[in-house]
């Protein structure tokens, strides 16, 4: 599976981590550098570790970088629902799992995309004086905003099973993720392959599936309650470093998330990019990545 995408795009050496009998897939790069700081990119639905490939060659000569795929996405196993609990919480222990393996007691810098920012704004809260700053990335770490609907896509897709028939059988989640989430240009045919390379299989599209159904909306939804007390916490973070870099044309993380970020940490550094979208690392790399470069080097510790 991994020849099917170029050592050019992704040349990195790959790492595996026991998880319980299941092999949790990362990237560790930069670890030779001396004094290296650590910083942990994680990446949502229906991305793997491929969607930094640009960041982590950018940073790795000053820190040490660390970019796990999530079980079910990239190299990481993808084991049926008898074998893992494709939910948030799950999801949250895992990284914590990692983290303590790698960075143990460390302070480490954030960078998150997508189901990302849930998942490691969920580790933050367990953990925010091991927090030293955070990029965020159209993501979210909070329930839907009252003004803001979801998606007919993403409904169709958490709520009927012609839509998770089509996500299995077609990879239609990736696929045409591959196509519209970038919205300055479009990605090259061989990004966009590399991108759906994981997911070439009914039992490989579990986790594109799993994360959309596990979208908490109401009370009693599975997760809903630990997205609601990460919210209540994000003001531990009020006074750390955090960088945010917002595509426009996303047509789920849009305005309305955005608004809710400058709320719950007003003093966010924040650049838009309007033209730009849910893929924004792809669409705008030539101004995000010496922003987040220069961010992690200049910004003073918390």
């Amino acid at each position: 599976m991994r020849a099917r995408v170029s050592p050019a795009l992704y040349p990195f050496e790959s790492r595996f981590h026991d998880l319980g009998g299941l092999r949790f897939h990362y990237l560790d790069e930069g670890v030779g550098q001396a004094g290296c700081e650590p910083v942990v990119m994680l990446h949502g639905n229906p991305t793997w570790s491929f969607y930094y490939r640009d960041l982590i060659r950018k940073l790795r000569d000053r820190h040490r970088v660390i970019a796990p795929d999530h079980i079910g996405c990239g190299w990481s196993d993808k084991p049926g629902d008898d074998r893992y609990e494709y939910s948030l919480r799950q999801r949250v222990d895992d990284v914590e799992v990692l983290l303590d393996a790698l960075v143990p007691e460390q302070k480490i810098s954030l960078v998150l995309h997508d189901w990302g920012g849930m998942i490691g704004m969920a580790w933050a809260v367990r953990h925010p004086e091991r927090v030293r700053r955070i990029v965020l990335l159209n993501t979210a770490a909070f329930l839907l905003p009252e003004s803001k609907k979801l998606p007919s896509s993403l409904w169709w897709v958490r709520n009927t099973a012609l839509a998770a028939f089509l996500v299995r059988r077609f990879n239609a989640v990736s696929r045409g993720a591959s196509w519209a989430c970038c919205t300055r240009a479009r990605l090259t045919k061989e990004v966009r392959d590399a991108y759906c390379a994981p997911y070439d299989s009914w039992e490989n599209r579990i986790a594109t599936l799993r994360f959309v159904q596990d979208i908490p909306i109401s009370p009693g939804d599975r997760g809903y309650d630990l997205v609601n007390e990460v919210a209540c916490k994000l003001g531990l973070f009020a006074e750390t470093p955090v960088l945010i870099c917002w595509g426009d044309r996303d047509f789920v993380f849009d305005h309305h998330f955005l608004a809710e970020w400058q709320r719950h940490l007003p003093h966010a550094e924040i650049h838009r990019f309007p033209d730009c979208g849910h893929y924004v690392l792809e669409d705008a790399k030539t101004e995000i990545l010496p922003l987040v470069d220069r961010f992690l080097v200049a910004s003073p510790d918390p």
